[in-house]
């Protein structure tokens, strides 16, 4: 070779080296590629640094007039290195096409022809018909040196014809990182038949891997970016089902009253109605009103205002009042009711704490109701002297309050907080945070 391709090939050949280095890493670092590819590409990009590094030796031993043993070897590890690539492409073609690798013939057929030309190349260290080194350090072909490329070009024949059948069950981004990763390698290695163009086989081959590594990677980010759409879907779609699931038990708590809260509350109306006629409409009224809000919850699957969800509370606590006599006492301290809450969130918590915190042989029960305004958001914070939860309840309540703490998430991302009360009782808080949805609700109030 003459200076300026001496040059030229030295330039290309780092230049490849150090393209192989940073796709190496791009391999190792970027998201969006399969574990498979992956090691694939680095293993593809390995061969490329081991064919370079042979390559800038050989021309170093050129240069400085190495023994010519030496040069034998390093040409034929060069050789041996630039041809890896090519049934490296044929177990890439089977895996992404789901095909079996070790059963494939269409592996077998290429492992036969490497064996071949791996047999050719050692040939030469027995004649020089395939190629010699002159004495002044020159690379001459011999009269046989067809015979080397021959099984290489037979191989990516193969691997071109192998692609082609199986190009649908490529992507299209697939599909042409292997036509420019074949095309342009076997045009030159026939070139090569017939002329010196190993320096055009050396770019070819570089800059074919270099373009499909490019081609794959970017199909393999798009599947990436496809199966992270589709797994954020279906996270939508189930958080809908949750809310759905949770809708329809709240929507069956209401349905399912308690049968003796109907029966007690109805036979209250019917002693007062001779004892105390006004309470007895005070008390029909409230009673009205707690139904009246229990069914139009029903039909409501989005944030109410708290002054609602309130007054819901207070006709049920009224009801609850009326049947208990001086045994339940309220306190309400609720300065700030401008926001909005799920429906049903207030109203059986208050419920829950009546049913199970209240015990006749403790005293009256106290229920105090609070709300305040704070940096996280409005805060609920209700309050009963009962009782209290066994530990193992606070941790796993039961299946109302969930209900309320998995509603509050999905539809306002709040949160409901259970602990003992100083003193006995339970303190239920509730967090409605500050959002776009809650100043819509306090504009819309």
């Amino acid at each position: 070779m003459s200076g300026w391709s001496n040059y030229l090939w030295v330039s290309i050949v780092s230049a490849a080296l150090m393209l192989s280095l940073i796709a190496i890493w791009f391999s190792t670092v970027i998201p969006g590629m399969d574990r498979w590819s992956r090691r694939f590409f680095r293993s593809y990009f390995i061969v490329f640094i081991l064919c370079c590094l042979s390559s800038l030796t050989e021309m170093a031993f050129y240069h400085y007039h190495a023994p010519v043993g030496a040069i034998y070897t390093v040409m034929i590890a060069g050789a041996l290195f630039l041809s890896l690539p090519l049934p490296m492409l044929t177990v890439y073609l089977l895996h992404y096409c789901g095909e079996s690798i070790p059963h494939s013939k269409l592996l077998k057929a290429v492992i036969v022809l490497m064996v071949i030309y791996v047999m050719v190349l050692a040939g030469t260290l027995i004649t020089g018909g395939l190629w010699y080194v002159a004495p002044d350090w020159q690379f001459y072909r011999g009269p046989l040196y067809p015979l080397l490329p021959l099984p290489l070009i037979a191989i990516l024949i193969i691997n071109f014809s192998g692609t082609l059948h199986r190009r649908k069950l490529l992507s299209h981004k697939v599909f042409l990182s292997f036509l420019v990763a074949l095309v342009p390698v076997l045009a030159t290695m026939i070139v090569q038949l017939f002329a010196d163009a190993l320096l055009l086989v050396d770019i070819s081959f570089v800059l074919s891997g270099l373009s499909m590594y490019s081609f794959v990677l970017a199909d393999q980010i798009e599947q990436d970016l496809r199966r992270q759409s589709e797994i954020a879907e279906q996270k939508i779609e189930i958080a809908g089902q949750k809310m759905e699931i949770a809708n329809q038990r709240a929507n069956i708590m209401i349905l399912q009253m308690r049968p003796h809260f109907i029966y007690n509350t109805m036979m209250s109306i019917y002693y007062l109605c001779k004892q105390d006629p006004d309470m007895a409409q005070q008390v029909t009224l409230d009673f009205t009103t707690y139904l009246r809000k229990n069914f139009s919850a029903i039909a409501s699957a989005e944030m109410i205002p708290f002054s609602s969800e309130l007054e819901h509370t207070h006709a049920y606590l009224a009801v609850e009042q009326a049947l208990y006599k001086n045994t339940l006492l309220i306190d309400y301290d609720t300065p700030h009711t401008f926001f909005r809450i799920p429906p049903l969130t207030l109203q059986p918590i208050v419920e829950n704490a009546v049913k199970h915190g209240r015990d006749p042989y403790i005293g009256p029960f106290r229920i105090s109701i609070f709300t305040k305004k704070s940096d996280c958001g409005s805060e609920i914070i209700v309050e009963d002297s009962g009782r209290g939860f066994e530990p193992a309840e606070v941790a796993e309540p039961g299946t109302a309050l969930e209900n309320i703490r998995q509603r509050l998430e999905m539809m306002c991302d709040g949160s409901m907080t259970i602990k003992p009360r100083e003193g006995g009782g339970t303190v239920v808080t509730i967090v409605i945070p500050n959002s776009s949805e809650q100043k819509k609700g306090l504009e819309e109030l």
